[in-house]
């Protein structure tokens, strides 16, 4: 059986060199490419694919948001997260968000393969760089702190918002990325503050950093 895939990451060398990889395996299809989050969103709704590849940082919407949606959408699709960011507090909150397993951009092709293979027989997979790391930590840490349970509070289009607001987008401008309505995200901007008991922008903003959402 053929895995259908998909590769989300906003360089077009990174994107040729995986292709390059996966062409090599008969059993993996690359059926598609985003260059963004929303794109790799608008590929999961119009081709269903078996996997989609996801870098993290990419512009506009990000691999935490589209990871969030994709589980929403499409959720007989497993999203691998491919990055070069080996930080446990993103590798957390992506695997929360619904991703299937973790690699890391230093890994070697067959470490990819191996990962491609194991969420399509329904397993999840870390990279081995990280594994003992993240493992470790969850252990030390059961219990999710006061802080922690707050975020956790918020719906995932709210954590959306939260997100694009902070990176300065508009009001319009989210609305459009995440095709709703303005009057929308503002209901959703209003709640998480509420939720987060934060009054104003800047302190939404410092949050946001705080969390690891957006860059300082």
């Amino acid at each position: 059986m053929t895995t259908r895939l998909v590769i989300a990451d906003d360089h077009a060398i990174v994107r040729e060199g995986i292709r390059m990889i996966l062409a090599l395996h008969d059993d993996i299809e690359v059926i598609g490419e985003a260059a963004d989050g929303s794109e790799a969103i608008e590929l999961a709704r119009d081709l269903s694919p078996d996997v989609i590849l996801m870098d993290i940082a990419m512009p506009g919407l990000g691999g935490l948001e589209a990871t969030l949606e994709i589980a929403r959408i499409s959720p007989s699709t497993r999203v691998l997260v491919l990055t070069q960011y080996d930080d446990t507090e993103y590798i957390y909150r992506l695997l929360k968000a619904g991703a299937a397993g973790y690699v890391l951009k230093k890994a070697v092709g067959s470490d990819l393969v191996a990962a491609i293979r194991a969420v399509m027989a329904g397993k999840s997979f870390l990279d081995p760089a990280i594994a003992d790391r993240v493992i470790k930590g969850f252990l030390e840490s059961p219990d999710a702190t006061a802080d922690e349970a707050q975020y956790d509070r918020l719906s995932d289009r709210e954590k959306q918002v939260l997100k694009l607001v902070a990176e300065g987008h508009t009001l319009q401008r989210i609305a459009d990325m995440l095709h709703l309505s303005i009057k929308t995200v503002m209901t959703h901007r209003s709640n998480l503050m509420e939720k987060l008991d934060i009054h104003n922008r800047t302190e939404l903003v410092k949050y946001a950093i705080r969390k690891g959402l957006v860059r300082g």
